[in-house]
């Protein structure tokens, strides 16, 4: 669809999904429409993408390092010194958008794209979101298929990129053979995501135990006969594994301690002429013997 209320459908949702694992976010909104816009306003319509580059670094490199880099890629001096003063508009997204429509209003492209972000930003203005939504002229994203809006989420006071973004792309299914299109979209980085929830220490405890039983690996005979016990284990819900190498028990059993699994069950060759398995509860030392089922039914408790 190309309704801007799809655009606040991914808002919420953004929102929604970083207040439920409580990463405070600053969503950061832009419009390709604006920055086509200065493009053809300095003069420089067919060097927008070394624009929206050099201005999508502001945050790293500062404005002499976007404006140093402009004058490297060959855009003319009263073009850099047009862009300059873009840079340093500020205040409310309301604020922002109305100095920018005085400045871009002899480019239609542009003035359409503020349109759009006003409308946005209205119909934000109605939920409210709990992660506030800037507008950032320099966000530009790197992919040219964008058509509208582009938006991107980091993590308040977080040294990383951003964690999730997306943004409007217009007739991108014409490249498969499908035109006229309209669609938007976002996606998480699931990885960045992790890593921030990580450093603030949001999981629960429970959620760093991967097993609940680790069985030791003493070669590939004992191996194989703890295939089955481990089959039979997982099948009655219980997390377990078994080590992936033959190697010294006491690298295992750091192994266990690192991953908080509890338990470590020990079959060997005396194990297996016996049926049964022998665990060693790792916050005390203790050693227990038990059959499969049993086992089974100790894990349970």
């Amino acid at each position: 669809s190309n309704s801007l209320q799809k655009e606040v459908d991914l808002f919420q949702i953004m929102d929604e999904v970083f207040t439920n694992v409580a990463v405070e976010t600053k969503i950061k909104m832009n419009n390709r429409k604006i920055l086509t816009g200065i493009a053809d306003y300095v003069g420089e319509p067919e060097r927008m993408t070394e624009i929206t580059v050099a201005m999508d670094k502001l945050d790293k490199i500062g404005e002499d390092g976007v404006f140093a880099e402009l004058r490297e890629k060959g855009l003319r001096p009263e073009a850099v010194e047009k862009i300059k003063p873009l840079l340093k508009i500020s205040g409310t997204p309301a604020e922002k958008l109305a100095a920018l429509t005085n400045i871009l209003a002899n480019t239609a492209i542009g003035l359409k794209g503020i349109e759009e972000l006003q409308k946005i930003f209205t119909f934000l203005g109605e939920l409210p979101p709990e992660n506030p939504v800037e507008f950032d002229l320099a966000l530009a994203r790197g992919l040219n298929y964008y058509t509208g809006a582009i938006f991107e989420v980091k993590a308040v006071d977080m040294e990383i990129g951003s964690i999730c973004g997306g943004g409007r792309y217009d007739d991108l299914t014409g490249i498969f053979g499908l035109p006229g299109i309209s669609g938007v979209g976002v996606s998480f980085g699931a990885d960045r995501i992790y890593d921030v929830m990580n450093q603030l220490n949001l999981f629960p405890s429970e959620t760093a135990v991967s097993s609940y039983l680790l069985i030791a690996n003493f070669g590939e005979k004992e191996a194989a006969f703890c295939l089955s016990l481990l089959a039979k284990l997982r099948a009655e819900g219980i997390r377990a594994e078994l080590y992936p190498d033959a190697v010294k028990l006491g690298k295992q059993i750091a192994y266990a301690n690192s991953r908080q699994i509890p338990f470590v069950a020990l079959v060997g060759e005396n194990e297996i002429r016996d049926g049964i398995v022998t665990v060693k509860r790792l916050s005390t030392g203790e050693q227990l013997t038990f059959s499969a089922d049993a086992l089974i039914e100790f894990l349970k408790e």
